[in-house]
């Protein structure tokens, strides 16, 4: 029996494409705040101006039952694996090899949620689904191997001499994703939301708050510019705030694997962006990824049909 109604379910599709769209273009538009900001000074911020943001959300919904102790060790895996381990593997794995390797690694999301999502959570991949999981790692593949791809990793002046331990780095912020989808789809059975947003990223403060304390003490804030500050803090609101509490909101009405799906909207909303707002040509090859990856989204979101 469907479990969620079809307005419900078409509005948590749309919250998932959405948070994914908004990683992307996030990601993409952070490339001046890792040329002012050691990444894990950048971090500290990104959690620190978030936490000023939404205190109100810490506090426990009407009807929602009391924290187990289970529950609170998956808060800390999401808050850990998916949101600050992600961040750094990401951001020191791209600055040690290429945009080209670093894509093709991150083709393997889709298929890595579902089979994940098959293990713990005894999901059943349909066909489709597994249709829609290749359309999405085909897409993201073939996006990854045209040059407007590379502003959105980051910054170009970074060393690329260990590509092997970059690309590790790099998969590993592939298993963090997974991480981080599987487990937020056994907290929304538990936790709101909002109060799932606040608590990860209070916990994500407290984990990159020694580091950086430490690049905080060396480093000169006085030189960087007020319009960095504007974007470091839409970043943090963005990063922080409206993709988690748009990922969690969705994943309430769809299962893990075919939530997945959705995580090919990451590198096409950062092409996106590379093209609209930083000056990157448009391709054949990004407008095949593109047309890839819509398909992905309809096979993995038309609705079945009734027996």
């Amino acid at each position: 029996m469907n479990t969620a109604a079809p307005a419900s379910r078409l509005l948590a599709y749309g919250c998932l494409a959405l948070s994914m769209s908004l990683v992307g273009g996030y990601v993409a538009l952070s490339k001046p705040l890792v040329a002012a900001f050691p990444v894990l000074l950048l971090a500290w911020l990104r959690f620190g101006i978030a936490a000023l943001a939404m205190p109100h959300w810490l506090r426990r919904g009407p009807g929602e039952p009391p924290m187990s102790g289970r529950t609170r060790g998956l808060v800390f895996l999401e808050s850990f694996l998916g949101n600050f381990l992600f961040s750094i593997c990401m951001l020191f794995g791209v600055s040690l090899t290429s945009a080209v390797s670093a894509g093709v690694i991150m083709a393997s999301i889709p298929a890595a949620v579902a089979v994940a999502s098959w293990l713990f959570l005894r999901e059943r991949i349909t066909v489709r689904i597994g249709l829609a999981i290749g359309c999405s790692a085909l897409g993201i593949g073939l996006l990854a191997l045209v040059p407007a791809h590379a502003p959105a990793m980051g910054n170009d002046a970074a060393p690329r001499s260990m590509p092997w331990l970059g690309n590790l780095l790099v998969f590993c912020a592939v298993l963090c994703e997974t991480a981080y989808a599987v487990i937020g789809k056994s907290l929304t059975g538990r936790l709101g939301p909002k109060r799932i947003s606040s608590l990860i990223n209070l916990w994500g403060f407290v984990l990159s708050m020694p580091f950086g304390i430490w690049f905080a003490l060396q480093f000169d804030f006085s030189a960087v510019r007020f319009g960095t500050w504007a974007l470091l803090v839409a970043y943090a609101l963005a990063a922080s705030i409206w993709t988690v509490w748009l990922w969690m909101t969705g994943l309430r009405h769809v299962a893990a694997a075919q939530a997945g799906v959705f995580a090919v909207m990451l590198p096409v909303s950062a092409a996106l962006v590379g093209v609209l707002v930083l000056g990157e040509s448009l391709s054949l090859a990004q407008l095949l990824a593109f047309a890839l990856a819509l398909v992905g989204v309809l096979l993995a979101t038309w609705p079945a049909r009734r027996s």
